[in-house]
């Protein structure tokens, strides 16, 4: 947790201080991933179930066994993204020749690269759509950002193979997205749909 203030304010040094780290798997999701991405689905359980969304003249809400379930889930799909992207960031750093690669440190960089995301999930808490679309683009962009900058610096190379590697782990990333909407998609369709109360 130690990283989480350095890596919004003062990315470049922090992106150091993580390559210098020792990394284990384990220990990077004990000490920080559990704790820091069960803010979003939790501050959207919050939101969704006791405070809701304005659509017209009427708020609209999920019963709260509805919204446990669904960010339940959220949660679960966020340690395993956060997982599959950091094995994609180990499996790709081979090919740009990056130094001190392991999973866990691969891991280590999707998961501070995502910081942004992980606290911007807290407007959860009290949903206004617009205003989170306008912070979630912020966020998103500031994700993309500390990818671009930290990927030289935790692997070591120069900044245009940097470039290659990081725009790489963007592709890889939208595929992800897309695999996490069909996933949502067959899930729902397993009874796991979101169900809705009028307040």
């Amino acid at each position: 947790m130690k990283h989480i203030i350095g890596i919004l304010t003062h990315p470049h040094q922090e992106w150091a201080n993580i390559r210098d780290d020792q990394h284990s798997i384990a220990g990077h999701y004990m000490r920080h991933l559990i704790w820091i991405a069960i803010l979003p689905p939790f501050a959207w359980w919050y939101g969704a179930s006791n405070i809701g969304w304005e659509l017209a003249d009427r708020q609209i809400l999920l019963t709260q066994s509805s919204a446990a379930q669904i960010m339940g889930l959220f949660y679960i799909a966020i340690l395993l993204s956060v997982g599959f992207l950091g094995y994609m960031v180990y499996w790709m750093a081979k090919t740009y020749d990056g130094k001190n690669n392991d999973i866990a440190r691969g891991i280590a960089v999707a998961s501070y690269m995502c910081t942004p995301m992980f606290i911007i999930g807290l407007i959860g808490l009290y949903p206004v759509l617009w205003l989170d679309m306008v912070l979630g683009t912020l966020a998103s962009a500031y994700t993309l950002y500390l990818l671009y900058i930290g990927i030289p610096i935790v692997y070591d190379m120069p900044k245009e193979r940097g470039f290659l590697f990081a725009s790489a782990t963007v592709a890889v990333g939208l595929v992800l997205m897309v695999a996490l909407l069909a996933a949502t998609v067959i899930l729902w369709e397993m009874g796991a749909m979101p169900v809705f109360t009028d307040a």
